[in-house]
């Protein structure tokens, strides 16, 4: 039997009794345990939403989307099993995540395992085979047979996830073996690597702002309505109609403002970078994660073997919290600071100009504590280990190309035919470019000269590079305890003059009291 759960964002949604076979398994209920937006639960209180009631929502996004196409045009033969299997992809797409979400496979991985390339869709899949041959999950692989889906329709749920399954293929050649170019279409429903445009994004405009208390104009129930699959270039493509341009702009809009009012926050930047930095210093003395054998293995260990990375989520914070190890107690400092809010001091940010090279922001802590000699900071020169830097992006998911370069659009007089429609034809008022870059800069010490020296270099740094005056953070450091005489001086008559007592003229008379 379907089982019907009350969602906060989509109401009531019923689903397959595969998918709740799937739920009902360790694998997908430890997403409970996975905050959808990482560390920006510090800093937003209502951000306390999971990995798992996302999932469920894509789920649902994904039949919906898929159900619409199937009733508008039958000539697609869409069938069941496509239908579900594209539901299983949707409820299984972020199985692979990792705690704190996207701080895990953008920041955690790539510090602990320098040598490998992974994300979080390649866990993913990773995890969707376990899930499938793990012996205590009895009758999982009974229920995908009973309903039809063997291990060809499998394998097709995996190239949903994680894109194709082969790392090199020719352009001209059709990359994926689940199903042909006559059923490309299915491919763009829960991660849509051409445009961007797809249900996961749905999902999480609408529950993000909802939780954040952000307003999300964007309506994707009349965004599906009118969603169309055309031939272009042999390929069979989502197109849409071509009054909905607007909406579609507006869509990724939504996106940005998310990315600028809570994603990248500048205290959640430095929340994410702390957390990081305790987990990486805990990695080598936190052996929690059991294998089949009984062994135990690392964070870092885990990502080879899905047993052990099962138990992994955002409770191993508690745990190095409470642990009484020695060795553990640098990674218990740094997240004391982050829950006592001794957070890393806001110097400043700068936005790059647009032809700034990704390998001219290499070494930026260096660059940026050289950038003034130790006389001139009257004292030690500013050490490398006592700023953080952070490069944050800021796009429209294409980085500096324009997404909709990628959609195709249909008219009412014509809905048999794709046209592609250039943002000039659209309006003047639309952006010149698509991509913003800042360099955040943090101060690690609170003391005051330390402070004044990190905002004395940054603003020289930027100066040399051609950048223009960063923004100030939100710190105003004092000048240095150790003035010269000049600066004393200036001091002094820049300040105001104390306000001298008015002489009293003769006294006036008036007629009335």
């Amino acid at each position: 039997m379907r089982q019907v759960f009350n969602d906060p964002v989509h109401g009531h949604i019923d689903l397959h009794p595969l998918l709740i076979k799937i739920i009902d398994t360790p694998q997908f209920q430890r997403l409970r345990s996975i905050k959808q937006l990482g560390v920006s639960y510090f800093v937003f209180p209502g951000a306390a939403h999971n990995r798992f009631e996302h999932s469920l929502g894509v789920a649902y996004l994904a039949g919906e989307f898929v159900r619409i196409l199937k009733e508008k045009q039958p000539e697609l033969n869409i069938t069941d099993k496509d239908l579900l299997c594209v539901q299983v992809a949707g409820l299984c797409h972020d199985l692979g995540h990792g705690p704190f979400s996207h701080v895990f496979d953008s920041l955690f991985i790539p510090k602990v395992r320098p040598g490998i390339k992974l994300k979080h869709e390649h866990l993913s899949v990773k995890m969707f085979d376990h899930l499938i041959k793990e012996k205590a999950n009895k009758g999982v692989l009974e229920v995908f047979e009973e309903y039809g889906l063997n291990e060809h329709e499998r394998y097709f749920v995996k190239e949903l996830i994680g894109g194709p399954q082969e790392e090199q293929y020719e352009d001209e050649k059709w990359p994926y073996e689940g199903r042909g170019k006559e059923k490309a279409f299915l491919y763009e429903i829960v991660a849509n690597e051409r445009n961007g445009i797809d249900v996961d994004k749905w999902d999480y405009f609408a529950r993000d702002c909802h939780n954040l208390g952000i307003t999300n104009s964007f309506d994707h129930q009349r965004f599906m309505k009118f969603a169309r699959v055309i031939k272009v270039k042999g390929k069979m493509q989502i197109c849409f109609r071509d009054k909905e341009i607007d909406q579609l702009y507006e869509m990724f809009y939504t996106r940005n403002a998310l990315h600028r009012k809570a994603y990248q926050h500048r205290v959640t930047k430095i929340i994410e970078t702390m957390i990081v930095d305790a987990l990486v210093k805990a990695d080598p003395h936190l052996k929690l994660f059991p294998r089949k054998d009984g062994t135990t293995l690392t964070m870092s260990q885990s990502l080879d073997d899905m047993h052990a990375y099962t138990h992994l989520t955002d409770s191993v914070i508690n745990y190095i919290s409470l642990s009484t190890n020695e060795e553990l107690e640098e990674s218990r400092t740094i997240l004391e600071n982050v829950f006592k809010r001794k957070l890393h001091k806001f110097v400043g940010k700068i936005l790059l100009p647009e032809d700034v090279k990704a390998e001219d922001l290499v070494h930026m802590n260096k660059q940026i504590c050289a950038a003034l000699p130790a006389k001139m900071l009257r004292g030690a020169q500013l050490e490398e280990k006592a700023v953080t830097v952070r490069v944050v992006k800021m796009d429209f998911g294409k980085g500096a190309k324009n997404p909709l370069d990628h959609v195709c659009y249909y008219s009412k007089n014509d809905p048999s035919k794709a046209k592609l429609i250039d943002k000039d034809q659209v309006s003047h008022m639309l952006p010149r470019s698509f991509l913003d870059r800042y360099v955040y800069l943090y101060c690690r010490s609170h003391d005051e000269d330390s402070l004044w020296k990190a905002k004395l270099c940054f603003e020289k740094w930027c100066e040399v590079k051609g950048f223009g005056k960063p923004e100030p953070g939100n710190i105003l450091p004092p000048e240095p305890s150790e003035k010269t005489p000049e600066k004393q001086v200036r001091k002094r008559s820049s300040s105001p003059a104390t306000p001298r007592k008015p002489k009293m003229g003769k006294l006036q008379t008036c007629d009335q009291p």
